[in-house]
Formats: structure tokens, sequence, C-alpha cells
């Protein structure tokens, strides 16, 4: 494990799983949550979660840019942004809102012009992989070529099975087993 994931787990871990009793995403319950816009935002575990990204999507070809549905995604989509130019690699990113603009130029995808061009979905925690195939649905829709989605932390919850059902390549950072979370 590279220093970098180490660090990431130990800060997610440490400030970003809560325990109690939480209702998820899907309706399901859980006795965990995890609130990765705890660690995102944070100036010290941006950068790690830049670097580990980078390094999961590193083998991907051609991927123009990365962003995702709008909040969860923009911390990450950034993050990569600005480690990807760090560790020489030139990834744009995007933002994808839940519906279009009702002003303006009424756009739904933010950033730069996607038409025809490689990107990675990216996606902070997995759960049902709705917000990633709503994403998907936006960014095909003004023609971008969806090569993956990447998640930091996947729940193990069946959103792997549903983007790779839809014939996606599915990546994930980080596991529950990793934070010491039962799957």
């Amino acid at each position: 494990m590279n220093d970098a994931r180490k660090q990431l787990i130990d800060f997610i871990a440490a400030d970003a799983v809560f325990h109690g009793d939480f209702t998820l995403t899907s309706g399901k319950k859980a006795t965990y949550y995890i609130d990765l816009r705890k660690v995102s935002l944070d100036h010290r575990v941006a950068p790690l979660i830049g670097q580990v990204m980078v390094d999961l999507i590193s083998s991907v070809k051609d991927v123009f840019a990365v962003g995702g549905l709008t909040m969860g995604a923009d911390p990450i989509a950034a993050a990569v942004l600005h480690q990807g130019v760090a560790l020489g690699k030139s990834y744009d990113a995007f933002v994808v809102r839940r519906e279009p603009k009702d002003h303006g130029r009424g756009k739904q995808v933010e950033g730069p012009d996607l038409e025809g061009k490689r990107v990675i979905v990216l996606e902070d925690t997995s759960t049902t992989g709705g917000s990633p195939l709503a994403a998907i649905a936006a960014l095909e829709k003004i023609g971008a070529i969806v090569v993956g989605v990447a998640v930091v932390v996947d729940r193990s919850t069946g959103a792997r099975e549903v983007i790779e059902a839809a014939g996606y390549p599915y990546f994930a950072a980080i596991s529950l087993s990793d934070l010491g979370l039962p799957e």
C-alpha cells in the first residue's frame, strides 16, 4: 500500500466514519455513515485523495476530464485536477447538476466542452450507483464518452454491480475492510 493511500485511509477512519443509526440513500439502515466531505474539503486530505484517485485511474488511456454529480463528486474532481497537474497529468474537471439550470445557458454539465471526449465519473462514496448513473446519462446526452466510474470508498452495497451491469468499468480506491468496517 502506498503512503498516500495509507494516510488517506487513516484520515477517513478517524474523521469521516460516524457510528450510530443512519438511513442511506437506498433507504436501507446502517450502523455507520461515511461522510467524505469531512475530509475531502480538508487541506491535509484533499491532496491525498487526488494522489490516490489519479493513481487509481492512471491505467485508463486518454482521459480528458473527471467529475460527477454535484456535490459529492465536486471536491474529488478538484483534487484529481490539482494533483493530476502535480503528477504530470492533464485532467480537466466538470460538474453535473441533477437538473439543467432554468436560467442562463440552461446547462446541466458545467466545465470544458466534453463532446467526443473520454471522461471518468467520480463519486465520494458509492451506495446504489444511482448518482454515477445520473451523471452518465447527462454526460452521454452531450456526447461525452464515459470510460469508467471511480469512487473513493466503496460501501459494498451493490453499486459496483449496478455500474458494471450498465456496461461501465468500476474502480474503487478504498473498501470497507480497509477502514475496519464490516462488509
